[in-house]
């Protein structure tokens, strides 16, 4: 019996060398552990009882750019971060994501208290903890301090206006998806007549709102882009008006756009001043993220609750900030610019001071002429406005 034992266990270690030895060549040609959304502890004081969460690709060099991602109600930050598009540009392009994460203990519904002025207050509350947030990712990783901007959906959408009015020493660009104005609440009482059907204030009022938030601010204010769906019955559509107006005066520009332009899903973009404010109106779409599944360019995330497939506004975002491929801090991202990649030719309506600005024409003697086909526009100046339409890169023609 002991003899045949010891045959057993003689056997047993011959079957495994051979075992053994393939799980080390396995391991060897294993390639390193892939970037995965990460929880982050110890951030700061956090007075807003947040968590946060952080996205970094392989590789990602000292002084990248950042992203802060705010989901929405009913919604978490793996949900957002996996679902919303945003993770394909941060791998291809190279940049950090950051995602704080609300909790039920803060809210049932887990939605950011943007309608809580103790939430929304420069140096208190959500705010402060996501701003510390920020604070951390500089030290800890090294992200470049003049570039963090801040995207976010509905409840999150409303905090993006909280964060570019509260700190706009802090965000280059934010993007508010089917969102709300600043301060339009400052209780639940009137959140739900904010969310719909809208509060109408005078541009000059809602600006005061965004001074108000850090007085005696006289630095440069982050660009704004804002999505609605034209069939949003949660967030009432007057908010994008609203969210329009608010912007323009905060940031000093008329409310009269200075472009028009067609995009794909249905989507047609306003730009505001030297494309500082964009309004983008998805016709047809209801409440939530617009994304586009696929494997083009300018395709991303995928369709599910509040992810509703039209046109993928990460990329859109990542471009107006500045993310593309060979942008950098500035870069307008221009849906017209062929040199945004992967972009589909538009059809561009704009003043001719507009579309010079833009490269799509140029002038000469007081005059305009569109880039490439050279066509007369007419007086170069902001009162003429001239359709115009690419038809090979760098080739605009008059008239769509």
């Amino acid at each position: 019996m002991r003899r045949s034992s010891h045959l057993l266990a003689r056997l047993a270690r011959a079957a495994l060398v051979p075992l053994l030895a393939a799980a080390t060549v396995l391991t060897a040609a294993a390639p390193a552990q892939a970037a995965t959304l990460t929880q982050v502890s110890g951030f700061g004081s956090n007075p807003g009882n947040l968590t946060m969460y952080a996205y970094r690709p392989d590789g990602l060099p000292s002084g990248a750019p950042a992203v802060v991602l705010l989901h929405g109600c009913a919604q978490n930050a793996n949900g957002y971060f996996s679902n919303s598009g945003w993770r394909k540009y941060a791998d291809q392009w190279g940049f950090a994501l950051i995602v704080p994460e609300q909790k039920s203990a803060n809210n049932s519904t887990s939605c950011f208290n943007w309608f809580e002025t103790a939430d929304t207050a420069r140096g208190q509350g959500e705010a402060l903890s996501i701003k510390q947030m920020v604070d951390h990712a500089r030290s800890s990783y090294g992200i470049a301090a003049n570039r963090v901007y801040v995207s976010g959906l509905s409840a999150g959408g409303a905090m993006v206006a909280a964060m570019l009015a509260t700190y706009p020493d802090t965000f280059a660009a934010g993007s508010i998806v089917a969102g709300i104005p600043y301060r339009c609440a400052t209780s639940m009482v009137n959140a739900f007549s904010c969310m719909n059907p809208g509060v109408d204030r005078s541009p000059a009022q809602w600006g005061d709102l965004v001074r108000n938030a850090y007085p005696g601010y006289s630095g440069a204010r982050p660009k704004v882009a804002i999505w609605h769906g034209t069939a949003d019955y949660t967030v009432g559509t007057a908010n994008a008006t609203e969210s329009r107006d608010q912007w323009t005066n905060a940031l000093g520009v008329s409310q009269s756009p200075t472009g028009t332009s067609s995009l794909p899903g249905g989507t047609t973009l306003e730009t505001y001043g030297a494309d500082q404010v964009r309004l983008y109106r998805v016709a047809g779409m209801g409440h939530g993220t617009p994304v586009d599944p696929g494997s083009g360019a300018d395709q991303c995330g995928t369709a599910a609750a509040y992810f509703l497939d039209t046109i993928c506004s990460a990329y859109r975002d990542a471009l107006f900030f500045g993310l593309g491929s060979g942008g950098g801090p500035g870069d307008p991202g221009d849906p017209g610019d062929p040199g945004d990649p992967g972009e589909e030719p538009v059809c561009v309506t704009a003043t001719n001071y507009a579309h010079v600005q833009a490269g799509r024409a140029y002038q000469s003697l007081g005059y305009a002429y569109a880039t490439g086909s050279g066509q007369l526009m007419g007086l170069y100046n902001t009162f003429a406005t001239s359709a115009l339409r690419e038809t090979a890169p760098g080739h605009w023609v008059v008239g769509c």
